[in-house]
Parts: C-alpha cells; structure tokens; sequence
C-alpha cells in the first residue's frame, strides 16, 4: 500500500484495536481453554504494533499535504439528517501515534504486571476498546459522535478500574468514577441536543465558521458554553468532579497508564475541538481560567501532603489537566496540545515506575520507603527523566511546552502557572527523596528490579522523553524562547525541587516532616475535606430526598393500592354469602341495590327538598 492510501484509510487505525477486543473474547473462560488466555494479550500486541506503523507512515504523508475530509450518513429523517464527519490531518494523525505507542507499551508492561492473573483477555479485550475509542476520538470531526465515544471511554473506565471485582474498594472505585462522570455527561448532553437547533451541525469546522457569524443572545450562549464545558471537567477530574480520580487508582496500573495520561486527555481533546464556541461567552471563559487555576494550584498542593503513591501521582493528574483548562481559556490551543503531549509521555513514564515499585514491594505508603536508588538504579533514573519531563526542567518537553503557556500571559495567569510547575516540582522530587533516597528500611531490603517485561516499556518511555524535544524541532513546533518566561520558570523548578530534596533528605530533619501545623496539614491530607463535605451536602440531601419517595412509595402509594384490594377481598367475602341459590334472595338484593342506587341519584333533589320544607 502507498502513503496516500495509508493516509486515506486512517479510520482502519482505530478499526484494529476494535478487531484485537472482539478477538480477545475468544479466550475468556469457557471457550478456547487448552492455550490459556495469553494468547489473547499477545495478538493485541500484535494488532497495535500495525496500528501504529500505519500511523506513522500516514503521518509521513500527511505532514506533508492538505487534511482530508471524509463523511458518511448515518441517519436521515425528516427532519433530522446525521452524518459521521472523519478528519485525517497530521495532528490527528499525530495523535494516533501517541495513542497506539502508549498502549502498545502499556500491553508489554501488562505481561509482567498481569503475569499469574487469568484475566488476560478481559484485560485486553478493555485494553482495546480504550485505544479503540480514543482512535476514533481524534479522528472524529462530529461533537454528536465525540460524545458517543466519551461514554464509551466511561464505560470502559468503569469495567477496567472494577476489573478485580471481588474487592470492595474496586467496586467502590469503580462506581464513584462511572457516577461522579455521568453528572458531566448528561450536561454534556443537554449542551450537545440544544447546540443542534441553533446551528443545523454537529461538525466542528462548520462549528468554527457559525462561531464567527453568530449574532445569538449572551446569556443562552453562556449558559451553552457552560453546558459544554462540564463534559470536559469531569473527564479531566477537575474541581469539583475531581475525588474519582485517586479512587480509580484501584485498577490495573497497566490501565492507570493510559488512563492518567490519554483518558483524562480526551477531555481536553474536546475542550480544544470546541474553543471557538467558547470564546463566544466571557463568562464561560472566565469560569474554565478559575476552575483551571483552581484545581492546578489545588491538586499540587494537596498532592504533596499524600502519603499514598498513587494518590500523589493522581492530584498531579488533575493539576496538569487545569493547566490545560488555562490553556484553552487564554486562547494558546498551540501550547495545550505541546503540553498535552509532553505531559502524557512523561506521566506514562512516572506511572511504570511508580506501578513497578510497588508490584514488588507491595506497598504504597511512602513513608514505608528510602534506599532504592542501590538496590533500583534504572527505575531510579527512569523517575528522574520522568519527573523533569513533567516540569518545566530545561531542556526537557515540559519546559519548552509551560514556557510556550507563559507567553503573553497576564501576571495573575503567569504566577498560577510559576505556582503550579514548583509545587509539582516539590511534589515529585518529595516522593523521589522518600522512595530512592534516605537509608533502607525493612521493606526495601530486598526490593529489587522487576520483570523486562516491566522494564522495557520504562526505559524504552524514558528515551522517547528524552528525546521529546529533538523530535518536537524537527516537526517545527518549537518556537523561539522569552527569555524572561523561560528564567522564572527554571527558577520556580529548581526552587521547588531543591527545596523537596534539602527537606526529605536531611536526616537531621525527623520524619514525618511536620514543620507546618497539623490541621493545615490534615486539610490538604483530606483533600480539603471535599469527601465530607459532599456527604453532609449533596449526598444528604439525595438521601433525604430518596426516603422522602421511599415513604410516600411504600404508605401512600402501596398504601392506596393495599386499600383498593382490601375493599375488593372484603366485598367479594361478604357477596359469597349470598349466593343461597334461592331466587327470592337475589331478588331481594338486586331491589336493594336499586334502591340504593336510585338514593345516591337522587340525593340532590332530596337535599334541596329537604332545605324548602325546613324553612
């Protein structure tokens, strides 16, 4: 096959993730039994390595020429006509690189996470369907089918964080994370219904183009635009949809790789896809900026008071996801999609280590921790490319992507964004000096190197990150530095940094730290106590309200219903002892019933009879 006809079947990209998840199936349990259920995980594997080949070569090819335009119709009425609108561009293109070289490093690093556990093919018939559906998302041009695909990601983040059923708190997880985004869809999809009317289409471009036409009131493009911008906030685990974010660290950590860094990505692939429609609405604009703001500066701080591993790695998840959300706000799409990639390899990268750490350790209390770096040095080293690719470490991906966000940006959005890069800067390097760093304690004595099925994918993630700019430059996405942006921000990292480092790796100091209060300290422990809150608030009140229904359902409805019968049962008993068989009783009754019958009609005009005798 050619370059043009590889470019021209890019939707066959998605197409064979699809193909890895209905053939998994075949080894579930009960059907192929004599192989065991590897060889579903090694066909997938299989399947993504031409899915990504295929991206490669079609982005080659459209690197270099005009984006493509495909679409299909699927639903004609009357009064309705759908279309499943395609877009093959080299972003897309570039995008589905990304997508089939995580996953596909990913599905390595799951044959040695997964390596006694039969659940092989569910996992990677889940596994598929996640690539399969991001495919899709970033070659779709359509918000109506976009949609479709966001809640085909929900269920597969509900299936995947619930993959071992059997534990509570998997269960817990996994039905906190399918709620907690079904809020922001189901305002996602009063925004997606209303938007039809207004503009007759679903497609983006043609969104673009109404966009600068419109000449629609304020107020229903504010309320629209907010109605849009709740998808994207759930699925990014923005405040305050944020808490199912660390619950879902429950799952597989092979999955927590694609969904840390492509699932929550997915949201803000939306929120790019619909920032004209955005900028249509300064309210809009203002609340993304302040949820953004909020939740980056929030998430970094809460994340460093985490003793959890995984929790640690979460809030930084959402708080680089409000950067994003700064991003689309200030009108630098260019710098969110650098960002969004040079984020993504890099939290891939942290999420290996961290997930290997732990594989074999077995537990995830930093505090339990110290000494790895001589018994672990690669995934020592492998932390470090990971943690300076996520912040703004010269000359690494994060740097030339947050420089690129600090651009003509105004002092408030400039100090969140300074903010944010040394608190995650603190935050990493915390976690680095307690893990690798400091003496070894009982439980690291004899931590060791895990499988190369674990290692490869790691170190094989460093060298793309290290490389990252390299191949940022050759694609021309690196633009000239601000001098002034690019010193603050090296400032701001080797501050908070230096700072984690002097902290937690000062034996002088005693540890647990605690050189803030304690109560300032269990309020960004307990995530500024957001879980109670809800619980003495909303899920309160929809308690209240569900035993309000309860009582009604059971004493008045039934109630209504038990009564009815009642006077039926009690009516048919009593008519039972009349059926003697002798005529003149029934003759007597069907008098009686006349008799009462012609009482009840003409109890009107004996009442009004009864007034004119009486006065």
């Amino acid at each position: 096959m050619t370059l043009v006809s590889l470019s021209h079947t890019l939707w066959l990209v998605p197409c064979y993730a699809l193909a890895g998840t209905v053939l998994a199936l075949l080894w579930s349990p009960r059907l192929i039994r004599q192989t065991g259920p590897r060889p579903a995980g090694y066909l997938n594997l299989l399947l993504t390595l031409i899915g990504l080949v295929h991206s490669v070569l079609a982005f080659i090819y459209l690197s270099r020429n005009q984006l493509e335009n495909v679409s299909w119709q699927w639903l004609t009425t009357q009064d309705l006509s759908i279309s499943l609108d395609l877009q093959f561009s080299a972003l897309s293109a570039g995008a589905l690189i990304v997508i089939s070289a995580l996953n596909f490093l990913a599905q390595i690093y799951a044959i040695g996470y997964l390596e006694t556990d039969w659940g092989w093919a569910r996992f990677y018939c889940l596994m598929g369907l996640f690539q399969a559906g991001l495919g899709f998302l970033v070659i779709c041009n359509s918000l109506f089918f976009s949609y479709v695909l966001l809640e085909i990601l929900t269920l597969g983040t509900y299936l995947l964080i619930g993959f071992w059923f059997n534990q509570s708190l998997v269960v817990t997880g996994a039905r906190d994370a399918f709620l907690t985004k079904r809020i922001g869809d189901l305002i996602l999809l009063m925004g997606v219904v209303a938007l039809l009317p207004l503009t007759h289409t679903w497609n983006y471009d043609k969104l673009a183009l109404w966009a600068s036409n419109n000449h629609l009131d304020p107020k229903l493009l504010t309320l629209l635009s907010l109605a849009l911008l709740s998808g994207p906030l759930a699925k990014c685990a923005q405040f305050p949809l944020h808490l199912w974010l660390d619950e879902a660290m429950e799952g597989p950590l092979p999955a927590t790789i694609l969904r840390n860094t492509l699932v929550v990505s997915s949201g803000a692939w939306v929120l790019l896809k619909l920032e004209p429609i955005f900028a249509l609405s300064p309210t809009a604009i203002n609340v993304m900026i302040f949820i953004g703001a909020a939740t980056a500066l929030g998430a970094s701080a809460i994340a460093i008071a985490q003793i959890d591993l995984k929790r640690a790695l979460s809030y930084s998840v959402s708080a680089y996801m409000g950067l994003i959300f700064i991003a689309v706000g200030t009108n630098h799409s260019d710098s969110a999609f650098i960002l969004l990639l040079s984020y993504s390899v890099a939290m891939a990268l942290l999420v290996m280590v961290i997930g290997g750490i732990v594989s074999n350790t077995v537990s995830q209390d930093l505090t339990q921790y110290g000494g790895l770096w001589s018994r672990r040095p690669i995934s020592g080293l492998c932390y470090l490319v990971g943690a300076g690719a996520l912040v703004g470490f010269p000359p690494l991906g994060g740097f030339w992507a947050l420089s690129e966000l600090l651009k003509d940006q105004s002092p408030l959005i400039s100090l969140v964004i300074l903010l944010v890069n040394g608190l995650t800067s603190f935050s990493v390097m915390r976690e680095f000096s307690l893990i690798f760093g400091g003496a070894i304690k009982p439980i690291t004595t004899r931590s060791s190197e895990v499988l190369w099925a674990m290692v490869l994918p790691m170190t094989s993630l460093a060298a793309i990150a290290l490389h990252l700019p390299l191949i940022l430059r050759s694609l021309d996405l690196l633009v000239p530095l601000n001098t002034s942006s690019a010193l603050l921000l090296s400032l701001s990292t080797l501050l908070g940094a230096s700072l984690a480092i002097y902290i937690y790796s000062n034996e002088q100091i005693a540890k647990p730290v605690t050189l803030i209060p304690q109560w300032l300290r269990d309020f960004f422990a307990y995530d500024f106590y957001s879980a109670s809150i809800y619980r003495v608030t909303i899920v309160a009140l929809i308690g209240g309200i569900s035993n309000i229904v309860s009582w009604l359902d059971r004493y008045v409805v039934d109630g209504l219903v038990n009564l009815v019968g009642l006077v039926t049962l009690l009516g048919g008993e009593g008519l039972k002892y009349n059926n003697s068989g002798q005529g003149q009783s029934y003759l007597l009754s069907i008098f009686l019933s006349l008799v009462v019958f012609g009482l009840l009609i003409c109890w009107p005009i004996l009442n009004r009879l009864s007034m004119i005798f009486i006065s």
